[in-house]
């Protein structure tokens, strides 16, 4: 059975400039999901993760979080487009930004910070600096800093979108097996059909501004998968099934 974590019902969002940038969503998300919200750019997509993780409020309607009494959850993680490390601090250090905003000291959590640095592959890179880091490994540090605290819920907005191809397959595939393991939920934000059919067990279609849902698509294939699940005859169905409707809205 799936518990419900997130209801948003009637949520629109109009910034002070006057802009709609999302107009009527609502939609369950339920927990240890994996959701991808996909849509062209300026559809919203960036602005209701915003919502979810509380960062700014909707100007109408309501979201809840039913499995938690309706309380947002206090560590949820955030891996932003860009990411947004200290450059004078080194990637132990980063990753341990979130706790020390807490007062945690870093010789009680240098254990912690070890543990979330291996389970993205640099556990022997945590006294680099990011100077030092591919595009890639700056990204797997920003995911280790945003799982260091061991949130039930990881919000990512695009964090892949700048990064060669053959990078982002592979981060998709660490991502998939972090996901599996740790039974988080997982909204993820990209305009990409092949990503979003690859890691997500459901895709939410959004349409161009103002933002709402036109599509709420299940992705039925099995996990886990791995990169012979791109080949299928399922993956090509489902890819298909989403690129022409998301190419019928934008075209409409």
């Amino acid at each position: 059975m799936t518990t419900p974590l997130i209801d948003l019902q009637g949520v629109s969002k109009t910034y002070d400039n006057g802009t709609l940038a999302l107009s009527d969503v609502s939609t369950i998300i339920t927990q240890g999901s994996f959701l991808s919200l996909l849509g062209p750019s300026g559809c919203g997509k960036s602005t209701l993760l915003r919502i979810i993780a509380g960062l700014i409020s909707p100007t109408t309607g309501t979201i809840k979080w039913p499995a938690t009494n309706d309380a947002r959850p206090d560590d949820i993680g955030f891996v932003f487009q860009e990411a947004t490390l200290m450059p004078w601090a080194s990637v132990l250090e980063n990753v341990y930004l979130p706790l020390k905003l807490r007062g945690k000291s870093l010789k009680d959590v240098k254990p912690q910070l070890m543990d979330a640095l291996s389970r993205v592959g640099l556990a022997d890179f945590a006294s680099a600096f990011p100077r030092e880091l591919s595009g890639g490994m700056k990204m797997r540090v920003s995911i280790a800093r945003a799982l260091v605290t061991r949130p039930p819920v990881l919000l990512m907005d695009e964090p892949f979108a700048a990064l060669d191809e053959f990078t982002r397959e592979k981060l998709d595939d660490d991502l998939l097996a972090l996901w599996e393991s740790e039974n988080w939920t997982v909204i993820f934000v990209t305009h990409s059909v092949y990503e979003s059919v690859y890691l997500s067990e459901r895709v939410l279609v959004m349409d161009a501004r103002p933002g709402r849902i036109l599509h709420d698509l299940t992705i039925d294939a099995s996990h886990p998968r791995d990169r012979k699940f791109r080949t299928t005859p399922d993956y090509i169905r489902q890819y298909s099934e989403i690129s022409d409707a998301l190419r019928h809205d934008v075209e409409a």
